[in-house]
């Protein structure tokens, strides 16, 4: 059995997450002791429980610890299997935090597969929904993953209560991620949407938006008021994603009470902008998710980044403790190159 400190690093969750997924995916047994030790509230949250339960579910695991609150889990998978599965969070826990442990085992799983879980898709400190469908599944089907996530309902803070379908259909092994230039800059598009709250505020969120992305061709935001029909609770968010020759480059910020949508707005549209006068291949939440993808793929991927989270370099450091993969992380006169590639 793998024995994994999960107070390593940034200590947080991610560690948990990933830890699951690759043992899924290795058929190795881990445990995982000193769970979020790092965090104010150490040890399982929901989101945390749903997601390795969403993985156990994928591959038929034995697991003990498996309650809220938990500081260790020990977890024996079994083979990788295909079919429906429904995961609820229960509470406004993020949906897109249980898809950063279930995606990567559903896509390895050569078997069709879909997951309908039920959260929250716009809730803070997790990428909103629309990151995800707009940003990395977009990334991922460059390397011949076959994936959806349909929106079924938006979930908030604190009610939850969010729904969406993710498919994921039998594919070929990864292909490498090569991206060493992000070519000229295509078009900026936008997706933000808010419910239960004032219809100006949408506006004001991507008026001030485009303000910071002004010094390039207009982009074109989608705005949505959604009805109480179609999510629960009172909330909202802001996708920007800039499409490039090469590449797709993504920003973002989640309604949240205290914070005026016009910082709101701005906040996404500074910090787009800045990945893409950067030269970056990969924004800095890409560059953290898109790791497990590129140690499973065959062969050598490359991206540049404008920085790295801390994430990652926890995510680098455990991906090298289950697969045969070394990341080499070096700077260039602007930017922080990272390679995937075999072990010798």
């Amino acid at each position: 059995m793998r024995e994994i400190d999960g107070s390593y690093g940034e200590g947080g969750g991610q560690l948990l997450r990933t830890s699951v997924a690759l043992a899924a995916i290795t058929g190795q047994a881990v445990h995982v002791y000193n769970v979020r030790a790092k965090r104010a509230n150490p040890g399982l949250a929901p989101q945390h429980l749903t997601a390795v339960k969403a993985v156990a579910a994928i591959c038929g695991a034995e697991a003990e610890g498996l309650e809220v609150k938990s500081r260790e889990i020990k977890f024996w998978p079994g083979p990788l299997r295909g079919g429906h599965f429904d995961f609820p969070v229960g509470t406004a826990g993020s949906i897109t935090l249980v898809l950063q442990a279930a995606l990567p085992v559903a896509i390895a799983c050569r078997e069709k597969l879909r997951m309908t879980i039920t959260g929250g898709t716009d809730v803070r400190a997790a990428p909103p929904l629309d990151y995800l469908r707009h940003v990395l599944l977009p990334l991922l089907s460059s390397m011949g993953a076959r994936a959806k996530i349909d929106l079924l309902g938006r979930g908030y803070y604190p009610r939850g209560g969010g729904r969406v379908a993710v498919e994921v259909e039998p594919s070929p092994p990864l292909r490498p991620l090569v991206l060493d230039a992000s070519g000229p800059l295509t078009e900026i598009r936008g997706y933000a949407h808010i419910s239960g709250l004032p219809a100006h505020i949408v506006q004001r969120m991507t008026d001030t938006a485009l303000a910071e992305l002004s010094i390039f061709p207009p982009p074109i935001i989608d705005l949505a008021e959604t009805g109480a029909d179609e999510a629960f609770g009172p909330g909202g968010a802001i996708v920007l994603v800039a499409q490039t020759e090469r590449t797709r480059l993504g920003a973002s910020g989640i309604a949240q009470r205290g914070i005026r949508a016009e910082q709101l707005g701005s906040e996404a549209g500074q910090r787009l902008r800045e990945e893409i006068l950067s030269g970056a291949t990969l924004d800095i939440h890409a560059a953290d998710q898109i790791l497990i993808y590129l140690a499973l793929a065959g062969g050598s991927s490359c991206f540049l980044a404008r920085s790295l989270s801390s994430h990652a370099a926890t995510t680098s450091w455990l991906l090298e403790q289950f697969l045969p993969v070394r990341f080499d992380i070096s700077q260039t006169d602007r930017l922080i190159r990272v390679k995937a590639e075999p072990a010798i």
